[in-house]
């Protein structure tokens, strides 16, 4: 873990400097904040050094897809490569494994550390976004480095998002002069809102659902069980399946809600809160996060009760407290 982020990020400048080849590296099921840093650190890179060869590897996010589509890596561009990490806490959250086999691993990060998987560790989990981050290292040294429109756009997505629209009690006057050099870089708001804020007919019949089949705990925890059948039901992606986990966010009796997704090997938990500290009960549950975004597993519906117990006496515990 470096502690010292002036350092950490001379040893960035120094590392993109330093690699003809660069693989920028995402998470299993990407959210904005992990597409927005992979393209915004692709664009900056490019844009500053356009001789090298800069590739981006992951999962394609329908959410965020207006920003780019990051490709499975031919295996011969592997080896001899800088491995790039973005907004992933740990080394099984890599959704392509092959980063382990490039000659050096940079993690860039926000969330809380608990393995620090790369060769170097830049991590800063006082950010909200990642995006944050990457941006900071364009001020830093934007008389090296190159800041397009595209790259902005893609930063202010990743902070946006992340930042739940800016709502986030992480957000601070930082955030928001990052916002606004981004702003001053070309980015459309209009266009960015008119692709983040519409959502498929299928998914608006979801979210009626959720909205009637919600359910609550004695003390105030609220949640939708998402199970395959429902998915199905509506024909909606998973990533639009857990993107429900905002339509009961404003429940002025429950401060920690979540939605649990049903894969086929495990059910994944989305959770959120506007109170109580929800990611040590995350990392219970083979999780973690942020204070009031997490997630976490469990390794079946069987688990479910003991979760709603443990989460329900949290709860209770921040209401006897306020």
């Amino acid at each position: 873990m470096v502690f010292l982020k002036e350092v950490a990020m001379e040893k960035i400048l120094e590392l993109i400097k330093k690699y003809n080849r660069i693989i920028i590296f995402g998470h299993v099921r990407p959210d904005g904040d992990c597409i927005g840093s992979q393209y915004g650190m692709y664009h900056i890179i490019k844009d500053s050094f356009p001789e090298k060869e800069v590739y981006i590897s992951g999962e394609f996010s329908e959410y965020v897809g207006f920003i780019g589509k990051p490709t499975m890596v031919d295996d011969s561009l592997i080896k001899g490569s800088l491995a790039l990490c973005v907004d992933a806490a740990t080394a099984e959250r890599i959704s392509d494994q092959r980063y382990k086999d490039c000659d050096y691993i940079l993690k860039i990060d926000h969330h809380v550390p608990v393995d620090d998987f790369g060769d170097y560790n830049y991590v800063d989990d006082k950010s909200p976004a990642c995006a944050e981050i990457i941006t900071n290292f364009y001020l830093k040294y934007k008389d090296i480095l190159k800041l397009s429109k595209a790259a902005a756009t893609a930063l202010y997505v990743g902070i946006n998002t992340d930042t739940g629209r800016f709502k986030y009690d992480s957000v601070t006057s930082k955030t928001f002069n990052s916002a606004a050099i981004l702003l001053d870089h070309g980015v459309d708001l209009s266009y960015i809102e008119n692709h983040l804020s519409v959502e498929s007919l299928d998914t608006l019949k979801l979210r009626g659902y959720c909205l009637s089949n919600f359910k609550m705990t004695k003390n105030g925890f609220a949640y939708i069980e998402m199970t395959r059948d429902i998915i199905n039901k509506y024909g909606v992606s998973d990533e639009d399946a857990a993107s429900q986990v905002t339509s009961i966010s404003s429940i002025d009796c429950c401060p920690v809600w979540a939605v649990f997704i049903e894969y086929p090997t495990e059910i994944r938990i989305r959770l959120r809160s506007r109170g109580p500290v929800i990611n040590t009960l995350a990392e219970k549950y083979s999780g973690g996060g942020h204070p009031k975004a997490a997630g976490g597993r469990l390794e079946n519906w069987n688990q479910l009760n003991q979760f709603l117990e443990d989460v329900d006496k949290l709860v209770k515990e921040y209401k006897e407290n306020i």
